[in-house]
């Protein structure tokens, strides 16, 4: 849909009133619970109240037909912790699985594989393939660009391993959800620059722009589950300097150019200080002749794709989005 939509009807509609009714009442339950922001608590604490309450929303765990814990390799050496989801056994005569390389969110400071579980057994099921989730390093112990680096190393080291993984890296994709979207939006460039093709890089609601300037940061800045002061805290634990905010790896919106980057899935958030900037990265996308699949989910917030339980639209998003890993895949 046309971004001068969502502006005209923004003009009309006080911000609040675009919550639908379910997702007006978890943000409700939210503030009843006055739990403590993260920007008020240390890495540590931030990382494990979000670990308490990651899995209040989310749909029971689907079973997998096959879970693998292994590591993958930063460029310095230190182990990158990896899980591997496979959806059902392979049939008879059935060639390498395709496979989605997913980044948690977090704000490079927080989550994990496990605060991803869900989600990720969601898409691997859903879209009949592989999924291997990556623990890359957090801030404040590991800078910028630490986690734009492990990303890279740990896509490179996933090729590298695909064989003996049964992977296949004809039919290999990168995903993650906020600032894992970012990393995989990075991940995108570097890999069109190596010559490594991938078939579709799938973000949810990305982080790319250097600066919290757009019209939905100041819209849904505050009481939207994703607020101004958590944004600036996580962005404070992960920068070396403000300079580097400007660098590529941390805003693919400064990107010099995206031409013949893969094929992108973007689902936004409609409440959501981010959906302006990924709105701008779908534009420069497409500017590229990058093909862009654009789906903006009415009346959520940040965080709405691991709310399955309470609501409906994550349950579209999870469709949508292995929707788009099944073209991209080319398994129907």
């Amino acid at each position: 849909m046309p971004r001068r939509g969502v502006i005209a009807f923004m003009k009309r509609t006080e911000p609040e009133q675009l919550l639908t009714p379910a997702m007006r009442s978890v943000a409700s339950a939210m503030a009843r619970a006055k739990r403590p922001p993260f920007y008020s608590l240390t890495p540590s604490q931030a990382r494990d109240a979000y670990a308490a309450g990651a899995g209040v929303l989310e749909l029971p765990a689907r079973a997998m037909a096959r879970l693998y814990d292994f590591n993958l390799q930063a460029r310095d050496g230190e182990p990158l912790p990896a899980r591997l989801y496979q959806p059902r056994e392979a049939s008879f005569g059935q060639g390498p699985w395709p496979t989605l390389l997913y980044f948690h969110g977090g704000g490079f400071t927080i989550g994990s594989i496990a605060t991803h579980d869900v989600l990720c057994r969601e898409l691997s099921y859903a879209a009949d393939c592989a999924v291997v989730s990556v623990d890359y390093r957090l801030a404040p112990e590991y800078k910028f660009p630490t986690a734009a680096n492990d990303a890279w190393d740990a896509l490179k080291g996933l090729v590298a391993m695909a064989g003996t993984l049964g992977l296949d890296v004809s039919r290999l994709a990168v995903g993650g959800d906020s600032a894992g979207g970012t990393l995989a939006a990075v991940c995108a460039v570097l890999a069109r620059d190596a010559g490594l093709p991938l078939a579709l890089q799938l973000l949810i609601y990305p982080g790319c722009a250097a600066h919290q300037d757009t019209r939905s940061h100041h819209t849904f800045g505050h009481g939207f589950v994703l607020d101004e002061p958590s944004i600036t805290w996580f962005f404070n634990q992960y920068i070396r300097t403000p300079a580097d905010r400007d660098d590529w790896h941390f805003a693919p919106l400064n990107a010099t150019d995206v031409d013949g980057v893969a094929p992108a899935w973007l689902g936004l958030a409609e409440c959501d200080p981010l959906v302006d900037e990924g709105l701008l990265y779908a534009d420069k996308l497409r500017a590229a002749g990058v093909a862009v699949d654009l789906e903006i989910y009415r009346g959520v917030t940040h965080e709405f794709i691991k709310m399955g339980r309470a609501i409906p639209e994550a349950l579209t998003a999870h469709a949508d989005a292995a929707r788009a890993l099944r073209q991209a895949f080319g398994t129907g």
